[in-house]
């Protein structure tokens, strides 16, 4: 599934992420997804950010573009950036909204204006799902495909259940949030599930205890939004970060065992694991080749 790479192809070819979060003391958050969109083969990739953490954002990251926005008291993006996100929304492929964002309600209020709007794919990631839960009869954009990554308390508030009830009956959720919202839902955990609307479900295989870890998901949003970037279909797109992700996981452990594993190494084990899913790819064609000769 994984895209292929055009021997004449340049960084416009290869898809560019808009990254939307952050927010003071969370900076770590944005940093990780965008380097991981960059990582799973994204082209370009644009953090948009409260103004006062360009500074910081300039200095941790020398590939990322950023984009500074207004923002709240609070030192999250504020709703005055509405109008700057949409345009640069238009010169992107696809967007991941979420990480390090902030639950202020001025900034959740962007994201549902945002998402109301947008005509791109979006992963809704973190506390850009809070938005949802918060205001469950919106309706997105039915242009904007949305690929939702929820781990079980965050489902549990989207669907308005406790974590306990998402836990006993995981496969009916994620099918369930998925066909809700018309999109693809991600619930995470050992043996993540991704579902499309149409109740289409995969059950991952790879990853540890050791991915349970702060800024795991940040990583997976930043992959997720860089597959679609470079073109794959929603569902497809969802699965294989899920699996890549994991597969990461696994390297790192291999290496590093599963207690110091942090999302840095996620991104470190990131290149390796592609690399093994090439390898494979390209040993299946010549198999088909082969066949056909």
């Amino acid at each position: 599934w994984l895209p292929m790479r055009e021997a004449g192809g340049h960084k416009g070819t290869f898809g560019h992420v808009l990254v939307i979060g952050g927010s003071e003391g969370m900076s770590g958050a944005v940093y990780l997804a965008s380097q991981a969109a960059l990582r799973a083969g994204a082209g370009l990739v644009t953090a948009a950010i409260p103004q006062s953490l360009n500074p910081v954002m300039e200095m941790k990251t020398s590939e990322v573009m950023t984009r500074p926005l207004p923002e709240t008291e609070e030192h999250s993006i504020s709703m005055e950036a509405l109008p700057t996100l949409l345009n640069l929304a238009k010169k992107c492929d696809a967007v991941v909204m979420g990480p390090g964002l902030s639950r202020n309600s001025n900034t959740l209020s962007l994201v549902r204006n945002f998402l109301s709007s947008v005509a791109k794919p979006v992963v809704v990631d973190a506390d850009a799902l809070m938005a949802l839960a918060e205001d469950p009869v919106f309706k997105p954009n039915p242009q904007a495909t949305l690929v939702l990554t929820p781990h079980p308390g965050e489902m549990a508030r989207l669907m308005g259940l406790s974590t306990k009830e998402v836990q006993n009956n995981r496969l009916n959720m994620v099918r369930t949030c998925a066909a809700k919202w018309n999109g693809v839902a991600i619930l995470k955990g050992a043996k993540t599930l991704v579902a499309d609307a149409q109740g289409q479900v995969y059950l991952n295989i790879t990853g540890n205890s050791g991915m349970g870890t702060a800024g795991s998901g940040d990583v997976l949003a930043g992959m997720v939004g860089s597959f679609l970037a470079q073109g794959m279909a929603p569902l497809k797109a969802a699965a294989t970060a899920v699996y890549s992700h994991g597969l990461a996981g696994d390297l790192g452990a291999e290496k590093l065992g599963e207690r110091s594993l942090m999302a840095t190494h996620l991104l470190q084990f990131l290149s390796p694991a592609l690399k093994m899913l090439e390898e494979k790819q390209k040993e299946g064609q010549k198999a088909v080749r082969h066949r056909l000769q």
